[in-house]
């Protein structure tokens, strides 16, 4: 058993109503803060509630594609604002004259461009010209977001307080200003046109740029003057007669009165309110489902770590649920709710595993705002886990339930969708995506198996499976030191696992719990007759000694299999497979010695409990059957009834089964079974009359 589990076991009882609250506050915390439509509707299906008067005054939102559309018309015809500088063109110069002059005295000195040096006020000219020209076109530097743009983009050119709209390609752009430098001196007559390169170059910046901050207030501007709205509904007006079709008008109409009246009754409606009525809703949700639990699974409600393992789930799928809710880029169909039936039908059985199914999609329908076809789909697919047996223990099994989860998804989708949209055109395919990545989550159940049952001490069919592999160290061990017992215990084994089946009890649990209940006996394995070859160790000891190491192979098979970390289901096994019957031969030997003195029987008797579950009255029973049929001499089809009759009348007498969950008919199946089952073991075959001749 888990740290974890054990320190479960220990809190008072009182923190099972704490964790009730805690969980009820919890979901409840989850759910939206406004107020709710009391209507469900989508466009194409019939209005299935009574005829619709607007209670108010209110107007009608365009639909969000028409919005949309109006907003990419302006976007198309919205041209960005750039800043132009027309009074740079004197500092232009200015700059021009500075470096011109220091150039000039540069290359007189070094004697170079002599013919620049003889026409110095040529060159000087034309390189003022050329300024004259570049800025009276305007050296345009586009924003980052418009480098892409071509000659044909229009821009707003802002001078003062005069705005001009013009292209691109009516103005020389930056990047390319000095190649359209290095074109023009290569065309002058200058024979020396090089030398005015470097002090263009220098002379030259971008006198238009982008203006961000009026771009984005002439742009917010254009998209406040956008109506969201078209039209008006009155007060008293009809807005649609009971069992009409809700064409895209109405829709339209039923969308703006949703949203207004979630908005007027929110302004008169308290958050605190509406946390109530939530918190109420849950109450009654999670109070059901305790009643539930309280009657039909008391081990479960009275034992606080079952309780939290139940409980958790609620949590974490309104969680989750809540958490897809926020996010705009996910759906609720992503999440995997069928992993709840399959994990609990796992370690349970399935009534609870579909009770918990449906409290969980209950809740999360409530945080959900896909409407009632999201919990239709999600009870539906939570029944077919069921009806498929999901086996995780068996995976060609275990993926051949996903493909029927997949196709229930599928086929009620598409139902759905075709009574909603009224054609394939319209049904929203991509949902199908969302589907398929909920069932693959779906696999996740399987790892989640082993993970919560270590974290639990539960044990599932996966670990007893694995339990009963030859090569397990305990059952190799008594391969090896007792192998006598170890051929009693497949016989057990063999035999509780029909009879279980035959009454529908945990057929594989009781079949690797035999296969463990003698491992006590490795200790002192000649004392027990299946292991002896020739004489017996007992014809040395006196019956009380006997009795002890007889006894103790119990004690000391529980104390190997806590050792050995065996489930606690299987210990179990092991401490009541004798329950406390007396060791009866060793008993009546030392009656016989000691008649008339007092005898303590507990020394002579099994420490115990009594076997409770139906598995480990089974166990109990196939245990004494089988050894004592056994001791039969001539085990014909008579001899062996009468065995097993007296064998299981004697544990009744011995009130054995006191405290056991088996019926008397149940009880009356296993011992046909126990009686089939020997009958073929011991070969006794049906004795037929001879014919007449």
């Amino acid at each position: 058993m888990s740290t974890f589990k054990s320190a479960l076991d220990r809190v008072p009882s009182v923190f099972r109503y704490l964790l009730i609250i805690g969980v009820i506050a919890f979901i409840s915390f989850l759910f939206p803060s406004n107020v709710r439509f009391k209507y469900e509707f989508d466009q194409g299906q019939a209005w299935r509630y009574e005829s619709l008067d607007a209670p108010f005054d209110y107007a009608i939102k365009k639909p969000q594609s028409q919005i949309d559309a109006e907003i990419q018309t302006l976007e198309e015809t919205f041209y960005p604002y750039y800043d132009l500088q027309r009074d740079v063109l004197p500092q232009k110069k200015a700059i021009y004259q500075t470096v011109f002059e220091r150039q000039l005295e540069q290359v007189n000195r070094d004697g170079q461009f002599p013919h620049v040096v003889s026409n110095a006020n040529r060159y000087r000219n034309f390189g003022l010209a050329y300024l004259d020209y570049v800025y009276q076109k305007g050296v345009l530097q586009l924003d980052s977001k418009h480098q892409d743009a071509d000659g044909t983009f229009l821009i707003n050119t802002v001078s003062g307080n005069i705005i001009k709209r013009r292209t691109v390609q009516s103005f020389i752009r930056y990047n390319s200003v000095m190649a359209a430098v290095g074109d023009t001196l290569r065309k002058s007559n200058l024979r020396e046109s090089e030398f005015l390169y470097p002090i263009l170059q220098e002379s030259i910046s971008p006198n238009l740029s982008y203006n961000d901050s009026l771009t984005q207030r002439f742009h917010d501007d254009l998209l406040g003057s956008i109506t969201t709205t078209k039209g008006l509904v009155r007060k008293g007006e009809r807005i649609i007669n009971q069992g009409a079709p809700v064409s895209e008008e109405v829709y339209q109409k039923l969308i703006s009165l949703k949203e207004q009246y979630e908005q007027q009754v929110m302004a008169n409606r308290s958050r605190l309110s509406i946390l109530i009525g939530y918190f109420l809703l849950t109450s009654l949700i999670i109070g059901v489902f305790i009643l539930y639990l309280r009657n039909f699974t008391p081990d479960i409600f009275n034992r606080f770590p079952k309780l939290v393992f139940i409980f958790m789930w609620l949590v974490v799928y309104s969680y989750l649920v809540s958490a897809v809710e926020t996010a705009d880029t996910l759906s609720a169909y992503l999440i995997p709710f069928c992993i709840v039936p399959i994990v609990i039908n796992t370690f349970y059985d399935e009534r609870l595993a579909l009770f918990t199914h449906i409290v969980v999609v209950l809740l999360a329908s409530f945080l959900s705002s896909l409407g009632y076809e999201f919990t239709f789909l999600q009870i539906l697919a939570g029944i077919v886990v069921i009806l498929t047996d999901v086996n995780t223990r068996d995976w060609s099994k275990f993926f051949y339930s996903m493909i029927w989860i997949f196709v229930t998804y599928a086929i009620a989708y598409f139902g759905l969708s075709l009574i909603q949209e009224g054609t394939l055109s319209n049904i929203d395919w991509g949902i199908y995506s969302w589907i398929f990545l909920n069932v693959f989550l779906t696999l996740l159940a399987y790892p989640l198996v082993p993970l919560l049952e270590r974290l639990f001490g539960f044990t599932s069919s996966i670990s007893l499976v694995e339990l009963s592999d030859m090569n397990r160290p305990l059952l190799s061990k008594l391969a090896i030191e007792a192998p006598g017992t170890l051929q009693h215990s497949i016989q057990v084994a063999n035999l509780s696992e029909s009879a279980a089946r035959k009454i529908g009890a945990d057929h594989l649990l009781v079949k690797v719990a035999a296969m463990y209940h003698d491992i006590g006996k490795t200790k002192h394995p000649s004392f027990f007759i299946e292991n002896q070859k020739g004489q017996s160790p007992h014809d040395n000891l006196d019956e009380l000694e006997s009795a002890k190491r007889i006894i103790e192979h119990v004690t000391y098979g529980e104390e190997m299999a806590q050792k050995a970390r065996l489930p606690k289901v299987i210990i179990d096994f092991i401490k009541t497979h004798h329950g406390t019957t007396r060791v009866e031969y060793f008993y009546r030997k030392y009656k016989e010695k000691q008649p008339g003195n007092p005898i303590d029987e507990a020394r002579f008797r099994y420490p115990g409990p009594r076997p409770q579950s139906k598995e480990e009255t089974i166990l109990m029973l196939a245990d004494s059957i089988e050894a004592a049929c056994k001791s039969l001499k001539e085990p014909t089809a008579e001899a062996i009834d009468d065995l097993i009759d007296k064998i299981i009348a004697h544990k009744i007498s011995q009130r054995q089964l006191d405290e056991s969950t088996i019926t008397f008919y149940e009880l009356e199946t296993c011992k046909q079974v126990f009686r089939s089952v020997m009958k073929s073991v011991h070969h006794v075959r049906i004795e037929y009359p001879e014919e007449k001749r």
